[in-house]
């Protein structure tokens, strides 16, 4: 019979480094007045560190008076202990540490080469990642980003902001964060995070770059100026200008006008002042973005508020053009791929549908598997979304001359001349064409709805 008794083990070898009993080797962390002597034994640190054993085995550690003699100053004295003891007898406690403490911890297990202790500081960090990245995302973020051999952990850190960017953006930190880092971040796309916001966070980054110069731009002087322009010059054509609602642009954009190089002024007051392209009471450029993702049938991995592919030029709105459906055939027939938008009446529920064909009155239906429906349960919050694509019957548009807009054979989502909307009508004979989503009412009024003609990109 044969028993293990590995807790008795583990219990001997952590006395072992407690006790230093006949310990031959010496280990100077730390440096200046934080340095400390720490003695540990060559034949347990070989043994569990791929580092060690190369300067045992090829014999390049120094050794005096029988002593191997390691000089550490780049590991403080309380971090080596830790990993001395996760040597010794495989224990690691974290939850004491600072932030940056792990991240140091996690850079001189790397050095050490102990492979078991650097995925565990690496899952460590993951299954915590909220908390960190609230607490110091710069401090991560460097961290990570100056060591080569993080490049998957920066790059999982990364993905992460994007898609969570007032984590970074938010952070009373923010203004610490170095130019190549910051440059990383406004070169992607998939920046979840409107325009203007980034470009406010620029402004208050910069100001803090030059603490001299007053945040009244009314009482900077030429050379305020001057270093301000320097400050900006490589950030300005990462900035998406062109993004920017109209509004937003002549508020919180022209004022430092002077930033800005003379010609894109130029083309942005040109395009601020032409008719808008996002121009919606309803909904925002993020959910202008989920909309475009749909169109492009990209259901899983959505564009972002920065790389929105097509223009949606607004036909019509029926608080302004009227309710009526010849109001809405007068604007939106012959207009070729449009979207509506719709606000249900108290709720903050937004509905509607997309025609990639186009809509007219010739009292005709027409098949296609492009079309589609749509509902947002919270029209503040994109994670409630949700889609349903047409099976490709030949009732997937309806063009009606005496009724506004209709999807589909069971009247999937109509709106009535009598003033009401209709969804999956059930007194109908005709095949739905849509999946029914759960949340939009058999029978609603909408506070106002949108129509937008779809316009790709030519870039």
């Amino acid at each position: 019979m044969s028993h293990e008794y590995c807790q008795e083990v583990l219990n001997d070898f952590e006395k072992l480094l407690t006790t230093e009993i006949g310990f031959d080797v010496i280990i100077y962390a730390g440096e200046n007045e934080n340095v400390k002597e720490l003695h540990a034994h060559s034949n347990i640190l070989c043994t569990r560190s791929q580092y060690f054993y190369a300067a045992f085995f090829n014999e390049w550690a120094e050794k005096k008076d029988g002593k191997f003699i390691f000089n550490k100053p780049n590991i403080p004295p309380k971090l080596f202990n830790v990993i001395l003891r996760f040597i010794y007898c495989g224990k690691i406690n974290l939850t004491n540490l600072q932030i940056s403490e792990v991240l140091n911890l996690l850079i001189s297990v790397d050095e050490l080469n102990i492979q078991s202790l650097i995925s565990y500081i690496r899952n460590y960090l993951i299954q915590n990642e909220d908390k960190f990245l609230k607490q110091n995302p710069i401090v991560i973020l460097e961290t990570v980003y100056q060591h080569e051999s993080f490049t998957d952990f920066w790059n999982y850190f990364f993905e992460i902001i994007c898609e969570e960017p007032k984590i970074l953006f938010d952070s009373d930190k923010f203004i610490s964060i170095k130019i190549p880092l910051l440059k990383l971040f406004l070169e992607r796309d998939d920046l979840n995070l409107e325009e203007c916001i980034i470009w406010d966070s620029l402004l208050k980054w910069g100001l803090a770059q030059n603490p001299s110069i007053s945040h009244d731009i009314t009482k900077w002087s030429k050379e305020d100026i001057i270093i301000m322009e320097k400050t900006f010059h490589e950030f300005i054509p990462l900035i998406k200008f062109y993004c920017i609602s109209s509004d937003e642009f002549l508020e919180k954009v022209y004022p430092f006008k002077e930033l800005l190089p003379k010609d894109l002024i130029v083309d942005l007051v040109r395009f601020h002042t032409a008719p808008k392209r996002y121009d919606s009471t309803i909904i925002k450029r993020k959910q202008f973005a989920i909309l475009a993702s749909w169109i492009d049938k990209k259901e899983k991995s959505h564009y972002g508020v920065r790389n929105i592919p097509c223009y949606f030029n607004l036909l019509y709105r029926a608080s302004r053009d009227s309710f009526s459906p010849a109001a809405f055939h007068v604007e939106c027939d012959n207009k070729g791929a449009t979207i509506v938008v719709a606000k249900i009446t108290n709720s903050e529920r937004i509905v509607g549908g997309y025609n990639p064909l186009q809509w007219d009155s010739s009292n005709t239906w027409k098949a296609t598997i492009d079309s589609f429906i749509y509902l947002f349960t919270d029209r503040n919050d994109i994670e409630t979304a949700n889609v349903g694509y047409s099976n490709g019957n030949q009732y997937s548009i309806r063009n009606l001359s005496d009724h506004g807009l209709a999807f589909g054979g069971g009247c999937d989502l109509y709106f009535n001349n009598d003033g009401n909307w209709h969804s999956g009508n059930i007194s109908y004979d005709y095949n739905n064409s849509y999946p029914k989503i759960e949340g939009i009412p058999v029978r609603f009024k909408v506070d106002d709805y949108e129509v937008f003609q779809i316009i790709k990109n030519q870039d």
